[in-house]
């Protein structure tokens, strides 16, 4: 298992940082240190091609005691910085002719990038779509508002897009970066920072001044302190969240006025262009008063642009001209393509098949929110992206769901056997801990919403990297337990309380159990049972994933949220973009009888604790709905189905049983 754990500070520099781990002898570790995020994202991306490599040479019959003496190398006699931070690590897999000769390897993707003409603020599956309209541009950098109705937010969205001339993984450090010198060029508001504390490798504080030399709304020196949170997503893409906090080791200081920076966000991604040089897109979301807001707009006064929103609004201007003028800074690393010997269509990059870049739209939609592409300007109301994987024109939402209904018993014909007789799996012969919900509005419960919420890929995906509306999911939620435990809570199904130790289950012909480990203090499981009324098709992608390895179960097991109600910070942490479960965290699979169980623990990953937090803070005000599937990576698998769903209606921590 490969997994970040994000910024450490070593000899007063930053480093990112991967752990190595073998999952079944925890003694077997070490540690790598990388100078740039690019760098750790190159490193994860050969240990995940030497995982696929491997696991192609044993299905070819090669003898795995000669993998081992082919593919394993001492670290002894490379080059000094790796073994420098390998600490503990006796071993790597030889990929090519070595770690240190990929990640001096240049890459042959520009020719295959996709030309990308929507490069609105929000591209990608990454996050909800917003109703937002364009206000006014400051310094060539478009502003825009959130016309949606805001529900759970404490006033009104306003945003800053602009192209920036270089990598995402450059434009990230320079964010994060301190140096003062530095963002004296760039940032007129938050360049006199420090640190104040690292909460992890994903959290920290600062503390900074500002003197109102140019913003003379103030009327005298500032003072702030807030929190970063960052995330990189399976996509490459960078989140970074900004709270304002208080801390006890930065009081209010003597001659400052203590000023409360607007909750932010940053998010950074990649824009695929035809051109040789890289660009990204990078927005800055922010609140602000709805009181504030509204004054302006109904007087257009300039005092706007003497104010702290605008200085935060202007950073991204800021940003844009740093790396034009610094041309230094703009060179491009771009993903490593690894081309094994044994196997030439073997190729792993995550940029261009896992996180399926230039996607311009949603795993996941909002409800009752505009499909619209930001940077349109006319009226139309249809839904005709110019590029990208979604590609429904000329055709309305209305018929593309019905057309998509139909092929549900086209999906049930493949995966079950459909000349059996089914056995009813009736929810209220089922009793979980969480109860179902019995209006749309209850809280504290669980509802099954369709799979109309959630873009899937479709038949033609491989080619042209179409995506459509899902279909109403393969198998059935008949039930949900919230639990709280001391310690981690694996083979639920086992438990003799269990409801699939039930009799009315055993009659079932099969049970998917999905075991969420939320850690927390205490701990707490999400468990939804899901059940197929008829016999699985073992020859099927459902029965070979059932039936098949763990690691083919890693690479194919997907889950997509989608907060549909809640405080928009979290909904920007979250996001709506498809995740391989099995690649984010780590998944334990348990099959016997007539269930397979898969435990997912959350725990494995700092960035998935970072981000559960969070959402733990919230989670008594947010409506989110998950659909599981089954990724297709195959022509026959094509079109995906939706597994299940499941809608958790403001779940209240306190209401989970002891186990």
């Amino acid at each position: 298992m490969v997994e970040e754990l994000g910024r450490r500070r070593v000899n007063h520099g930053d480093v990112y940082v991967l752990r190595l781990y073998n999952r079944l002898d925890q003694t077997k570790k070490g540690e790598i240190a990388c100078a740039s995020p690019g760098e750790a994202r190159k490193w994860i991306e050969a240990f995940e091609q030497a995982k696929q490599q491997a696991d192609h040479d044993l299905m070819r019959g090669v003898s795995w005691n000669r993998l081992q003496n082919e593919n394993e190398i001492n670290l002894d006699g490379h080059r000094p910085r790796v073994r420098r931070y390998a600490q503990g690590l006796g071993k790597l897999v030889r990929i090519g002719k070595g770690p240190e000769m990929l990640l001096r390897q240049s890459s042959d993707l520009r020719c295959q990038e996709r030309v990308n003409t929507n490069f609105g603020g929000d591209t990608g599956d990454a996050f909800e779509a917003h109703e937002w309209r364009y206000v006014r541009t400051f310094n060539g950098i478009r502003i825009f508002e959130d016309i949606a109705n805001p529900k759970g937010g404490k006033g009104i969205l306003l945003k800053s897009v602009g192209v920036v001339g270089a990598n995402p993984d450059t434009v990230f450090e320079v964010v994060l970066n301190l140096d003062k010198h530095k963002r004296y060029e760039w940032d007129m508001l938050t360049a006199d920072l420090e640190l104040v504390e690292t909460i992890d490798g994903y959290c920290d504080v600062v503390y900074g001044t500002y003197e109102p030399k140019y913003l003379n709304w103030w009327k005298g020196k500032n003072d702030f302190v807030f929190s970063r949170q960052w995330f990189r997503g399976q996509d490459g893409a960078y989140t970074i969240l900004q709270c304002p906090i208080g801390h006890n080791k930065r009081p209010p200081k003597h001659g400052y006025k203590r000023a409360k920076i607007n909750p932010s966000t940053w998010e950074i991604r990649r824009l695929n262009t035809s051109g040789s040089s890289p660009k990204c897109v990078v927005t800055l979301m922010l609140e602000i008063s709805l009181s504030f807001w509204g004054r302006w707009k109904r007087t257009h006064s300039s005092n706007f642009d003497k104010s702290i929103p605008f200085a935060l609004l202007s950073q991204v201007a800021g940003l844009r001209e740093y790396f034009a003028a610094n041309r230094a800074l703009t060179s491009d690393l771009p993903s490593t393509v690894v081309k094994s010997k044994s196997s030439e269509p073997l190729i792993i990059q995550s940029e261009l098949e896992d996180s399926e870049p230039g996607d311009e739209f949603y795993d996941a939609l909002a409800r009752g929110e505009s499909f619209e592409d930001e940077d349109s300007d006319d009226d139309d109301d249809d839904a005709t992206p110019k590029a990208g994987k979604v590609k429904l024109k000329n055709v309305s939402w209305a018929i593309a769901g019905l057309a998509l209904k139909k092929t549900k018993a086209l999906v049930e014909n493949s995966e079950l056997v459909t000349n059996s007789s089914p056995v009813t799996a009736d929810p209220s012969h089922f009793h979980g801990t969480l109860r179902r919900a019995k209006s749309e509005n209850d809280p504290n419960s669980w509802s099954a919403p369709g799979g109309e919420k959630f873009m899937i890929r479709g038949k033609t995906y491989l080619t042209d990297y179409t995506k459509v509306v899902g279909g109403d999911p393969l198998l059935k939620l008949i039930a949900v337990d919230w639990f709280k435990v001391d310690e981690r809570f694996d083979s639920v199904a086992l438990h003799p309380k269990s409801l699939v130790q039930s009799e009315a289950a055993k009659k079932i012909p099969f049970i998917l159990v999905v075991n969420l480990q939320v850690p927390a203090k205490p701990n707490y499981n999400l468990v939804m049972y899901y059940a197929a009324e008829r016999p699985v098709n073992k020859d099927s992608l459902l029965g070979r994933f059932i039936d098949g390895t763990d690691a083919f179960r890693d690479a194919r097991f997907k889950l997509i949220p989608s907060i549909v109600e809640g405080y928009w910070m979290v909904k920007r942490a979250v996001g709506t973009k498809a995740c391989l479960l099995g690649k984010a965290v780590t998944c334990n699979y348990f099959r016997q009888d007539n269930f397979l169980e898969i435990d997912v623990d959350i725990g494995s990953s700092s960035v998935a604790r970072s981000i559960i937090g969070l959402v733990l803070g919230y989670v008594t005000s947010i409506v989110v709905d998950l659909a599981i599937l089954i990724e297709a990576k195959e022509e026959e698998e094509l079109p995906e189905y939706i597994l299940g769903t499941v809608r958790l209606n403001r779940v209240n921590p306190d209401s989970a049983v002891s186990i």
